[in-house]
């Protein structure tokens, strides 16, 4: 019997594993290349990478499997188990991290070589466009289809020589591993990722993966949103002017999402009932909130101003809006109309990306998030404070004021009540009157 030597981990490795003969060479050699590997990779602090060779090591004898097998979610699941009797948590998950960069590691291995045949272009163009036109079946944002397809493109590259019909849920789970451990994304990115290819494998492929969408999303770290004092929001307003001060303003009076405020139509708005729709918002579902009522003349002072950007339109013959879902297709005409002009409307002419029709969009994104941006320094306010803040705010401070939670879940259009309940963690102090004992000597 021999004992198992990977440089500079004996003293870690040998405690559990012996071999003999030649297997005990391509066990050496296999373990030495995934100590390299990490080592490359620069993820991991260097005194840390014997203990995750020794976690690989434990599994593939616990299984009784060869180092160059790659272990499905069930074996993984049945070691941890196993762990969990013998080890604390936190060496658990160290266990299950290093699995999962050992199961990249050898998905790496067998990918295809420089001077393999390269992808079907054909066919993987022909994916693109199957998917854009589902997209576009589905009433996805145009933001939203870049986007998947973006990620689709990206996808294709990957998995370098194989035909798209071919594609596995085998390979969804090596892509997202090469973007954790080689990309170093985010979570939120990989799951952004995952969204774009679940979406190429049910609409598109026609694929049932559920079983591996547990094993492959990235669990994200929940953190406490950003929140500004009424003073602070205050402030911000005080640095800013024009249509930018206008639409932070709605933004935060009606506790909007950016890309809301950005689409509201002239009839969205109801000046007599003090309300705002919001038509296709998150999840493609329409709602109503509350318009604030010190806003009132200053949108009525704006809807005259953008009038003349529709009356110069309308004599320009210049094509009428963008419009929602299949609307163009029954209503053509109806983009021409007042009501359905943008409330925020560019200053510009622009092509439409989907129709190379030239039209009027609404104002771009850029335009406002720089001017909040630049207010926001102005101000001297040190908080990491974007657009989306003042929506924070919005609902914390309506909390703060004893309004009910789920009144609160309506107006901002939660579907899960658990999201819109991170507020009640901002404003904790102010809801329970919560007082430091400090404060009482």
């Amino acid at each position: 019997m021999g004992v198992l030597i990977v440089s500079g981990i004996v003293d870690i490795i040998a405690q559990s594993v012996s071999l003999c003969g030649m297997y005990l060479i391509l066990e050496v050699a296999v373990l030495r290349s995934f100590e390299t590997f990490l080592n490359k990779k620069g993820s991991l602090k260097p005194q840390y990478i014997p203990y995750y060779l020794k976690w690989v090591s434990d599994c593939y004898h616990f299984l009784n499997q060869p180092l160059s097998t790659r272990l499905n979610s069930d074996q993984k699941k049945q070691f941890l188990s196993d762990m969990g009797k013998k080890y604390e948590e936190w060496q658990v998950n160290q266990a299950d991290t290093a699995l999962r960069l050992y199961d990249y590691f050898l998905s790496q291995t067998s990918l295809p070589k420089t001077g393999d045949p390269s992808p079907d272009k054909e066919s993987w163009r022909s994916l693109e466009e199957k998917m854009r036109e589902a997209l576009r079946l589905r009433h996805r944002s145009f933001s939203t289809e870049k986007t998947y397809l973006l990620w689709l493109r990206n996808f294709g590259n990957f998995v370098n020589g194989k035909s798209p019909y071919q594609l596995e849920g085998r390979d969804l789970q090596d892509f997202l591993s090469q973007l954790a451990v080689e990309k170093k994304v985010s979570p939120s990115t990989q799951n952004q990722a995952l969204n774009a290819i679940v979406f190429l494998y049910r609409h598109v492929l026609d694929k049932n993966i559920e079983q591996v969408l547990s094993a492959v999303r990235a669990k994200q770290r929940r953190h406490l949103p950003v929140v500004l004092t009424t003073r602070e929001v205050q402030s911000i307003f005080d640095q800013m002017s024009g249509t930018t001060k206008l639409m932070a303003m709605l933004i935060y009076g009606a506790g909007l999402r950016l890309q809301e405020c950005l689409e509201l139509r002239v009839k969205d708005i109801d000046l007599e009932q003090s309300t705002l729709t919001i038509r296709s918002g998150k999840g493609d579902e329409d709602r109503r909130t509350v318009l604030p009522e010190a806003l009132k003349d200053d949108l009525i002072h704006h809807l005259s101003e953008i009038r003349s950007f529709y009356d110069q339109d309308r004599k320009n013959e210049i094509a009428g809006v963008w419009l929602p879902g299949a609307l163009e297709k029954k209503y053509p005409n109806v983009g021409e109309e007042w009501g359905w002009f943008w409330l925020f409307p560019a200053k510009s002419l622009s092509v439409d990306p989907r129709s190379n029709t030239v039209r009027r969009h609404h104002v771009h994104p850029a335009t406002l998030q720089k001017a909040f941006k630049t207010a926001v320094m102005k101000a001297g306010i040190t908080k990491e404070a974007s657009v989306h803040t003042l929506r924070h705010s919005f609902a914390t401070h309506l909390l703060e004021k004893g309004y009910d939670i789920r009144t609160i879940q309506e107006l901002l259009g939660h579907r899960n009540l658990q999201t819109t309940m991170i507020y009640t963690h901002v404003a904790t102090k102010n809801i329970l009157g919560v007082r430091s004992p400090l404060d009482r000597i």
